[in-house]
């Protein structure tokens, strides 16, 4: 097995840094609207996850499943959370 090779680690070191670039500099205002778009973004991954989760491919399949799903799970929930928390903010 061959390790990772430099243009994929290369290019997820980029989008890292370019993620954490852009939500940094996202104005209060625009918080609450950007994490609606990323929870339904989780959503969709979380659906996705149930369905490799319940497909029964091999073990492996099955316990990365099992995992995406529970990751997906608290991103999804935290994310209404914080969405909530944000809403109340704004509340006199």
């Amino acid at each position: 097995m061959e390790g990772i090779p430099i243009a994929e680690l290369y290019i997820f070191l980029l989008a890292a840094f370019l993620g954490y670039q852009l939500i940094s500099r996202v104005p209060p205002l625009l918080h609450t609207p950007l994490m609606s778009a990323t929870n339904a973004i989780s959503g969709i991954s979380l659906v996705g996850s149930i369905v490799v989760a319940g497909a029964n491919y091999s073990t492996l399949s099955n316990v990365l499943g099992f995992l995406a799903v529970t990751c997906s799970t608290i991103n999804v929930v935290g994310g209404f959370l914080i969405t909530d928390r944000i809403l109340k903010m704004f509340k006199k």
